[in-house]
């Protein structure tokens, strides 16, 4: 039975969710490019002078308001990374998963932004999603915990631009979490994935400082 639906940090900004969106296929079109165009000049020179506004409007102290730090006269605010972290962080993969108790499963398409080989996945971006959804899971039935190991394997070549399915599976034991995941498309198994946890203690997590309004 779960505990609670597990959350550690701040919701992240609703404009940071359509920025993540468009950083990602745009970061796409880029890499697709077959010759330099002033519409690139205008982007990147559009990115430099957003870089020099938000500079000034974060916190020169990079380090997470968390634990002793949380209420720091500086320090950044700190985004929940338990699930969806590709809704707001365009380095992670999207993905759309349900989960059913120990089990779930949900549908993932890696963009050209992940491309390793041609046309295929970068094997890192699999680690990532791996870790992603498998702790997502974790988070969502109220037990998760720090990783203390994760292997791949990689069996076939996954396609970029693909809708795949894949399926996690978790067993507890002494607070120990093991999870595994296969990444499938049309039933033949591309990679599969086990996962350690440390099963951690909700009520025990370390304070983090909400975002400061008009800071």
């Amino acid at each position: 039975m779960a505990e609670t639906r597990w959350t550690f940090g701040v919701e992240p900004l609703p404009e940071s969710l359509e920025f993540a969106s468009l950083t990602r296929t745009v970061t796409g079109l880029v890499l697709s490019l077959e010759a330099r165009h002033e519409s690139l000049d205008r982007l990147v020179a559009a990115l430099r002078s957003a870089e020099a506004e938000l500079r000034r409007l974060v916190p020169a102290n990079p380090a997470p308001r968390v634990g002793a730090n949380a209420t720091a006269a500086e320090g950044r605010v700190y985004v929940d990374h338990a699930r969806d972290i590709g809704a707001f962080n365009p380095c992670f993969p999207l993905y759309e998963i349900r989960v059913d108790g120990d089990r779930a499963s949900g549908t993932v398409a890696f963009p050209i932004a992940y491309e390793g080989p041609p046309g295929i996945v970068h094997g890192g971006f699999l680690a990532v999603f791996f870790d992603s959804v498998i702790q997502h899971h974790n988070c969502e039935v109220g037990m998760a915990g720090k990783t203390t190991a994760l292997t791949v394997n990689y069996r076939r070549p996954t396609p970029l631009l693909t809708e795949l399915q894949f399926e996690v599976e978790r067993s507890v034991a002494e607070r120990r979490i093991t999870s595994t995941a296969r990444l499938i498309a049309g039933g033949v198994v591309l990679c599969d994935a086990q996962m350690h946890a440390v099963a951690g203690n909700l009520a025990q997590l370390p304070p983090v400082s909400p975002r400061r309004v008009g800071a």
